[in-house]
């Protein structure tokens, strides 16, 4: 017999008017770069305006939009409030999984652009890549695609795009702020 007092309540998120549901918890590499980007983030937004939200604050963006983003920043602290973020964060961090990831590049993308999202990932832990996007008059346009390469990719690579693929991500709502892609998949491969 399950114990009803540890069941979580069923998570969902509400694209275009239609709820569906989430599963209960992201897979180990999934869960870990979520839990390292937000990690980052908190660290450096110590002291700041902005503030950085991990997994479970859900983004109400409008009646037929709610989202539960991965990681997010929130400059402005009056769309925060107690049951969640009421409006667009300022950057917005999608893991990419099998079941969600037809969402996260189609529709929620299409719409976090459009309410004002500044910023947007998508992270893939399995081949440890960060897709960057920024928003340019209401839609999203690739800016950068970040990677970790192997030794045997970095020997075949110029001196020029070595140092460019070791370069880390720049935030673009700071001029200092730039996130190691060592340290978003830092412990992934732990999980097998």
């Amino acid at each position: 017999m399950d114990n009803l007092a540890y069941k979580e309540p069923p998570r969902v998120e509400r694209i275009e008017g239609k709820t569906y549901l989430m599963s209960p918890r992201p897979r180990g590499k999934h869960h870990r770069a979520a839990f390292n980007i937000a990690h980052i983030f908190e660290g450096y937004l110590k002291g700041k305006t902005c503030m950085a939200f991990d997994d479970g604050m859900p983004v109400y963006l409008d009646g037929e939009n709610t989202y539960i983003p991965d990681a997010m920043i929130v400059c402005d602290r009056s769309i925060i409030r107690d049951a969640g973020i009421y409006g667009a964060p300022d950057l917005v961090v999608e893991v990419l999984s099998p079941s969600t990831m037809k969402h996260d590049r189609g529709a929620k993308m299409r719409h976090y652009a459009a309410a004002g999202v500044k910023e947007y990932w998508l992270v893939v832990p399995e081949l440890k890549t960060v897709e960057v996007y920024y928003n340019e008059d209401g839609h999203f346009e690739i800016h950068e695609t970040y990677a970790i390469y192997d030794d045997l990719a970095l020997q075949e690579m110029t001196d020029e795009e070595r140092a460019k693929a070791q370069e880390g991500i720049p935030v673009s709502l700071y001029d200092d702020f730039v996130v190691s892609l060592d340290d978003i998949f830092l412990d992934v491969d732990v999980f097998q």
